[in-house]
């Protein structure tokens, strides 16, 4: 599989303060989307979360995002090293994500750009 990029999560209690803050550092204007309940900013290397606590715990347990060419191949390496796949593959706003915990228990999120909306 192709590792594009990571980013990190952080979760955030007031979206709009953080928001600023981080386009400052990271020199990059935020792209904002719903993931249900959540509200999401992307800027530059970080997704800034916020939303209900519960929500926010599971999202906690993700080590990080990391930006594949192709979901279906990275699925596909997944299951050779023998991670669990906790979710997906599935639609996103951006493309198309699954979660997958590696043998080890770490927990990670892979995204790919292919899908509905992303030419």
């Amino acid at each position: 599989m192709d590792i594009l990029g990571t980013s990190l999560r952080v979760c955030v209690d007031d979206l709009d303060a953080a928001v600023p803050v981080y386009e400052k550092l990271a020199n990059a204007e935020a792209v904002r989307f719903q993931n249900g309940p959540v509200a999401v900013a992307a800027v530059g290397p970080f997704f800034l979360m916020s939303g209900p606590e519960g929500h926010l715990e599971v999202l906690r347990k993700i080590a990080a995002t990391l930006a594949v060419k192709d979901v279906d191949e990275a699925l596909v390496d997944l299951h050779t090293v023998g991670a669990e796949i906790i979710a997906g593959p599935k639609p996103t706003p951006i493309g198309r994500n699954l979660v997958a915990r590696h043998p080890d228990g770490s927990v990670f999120e892979y995204v790919d750009r292919q899908g509905p909306g992303t030419d």
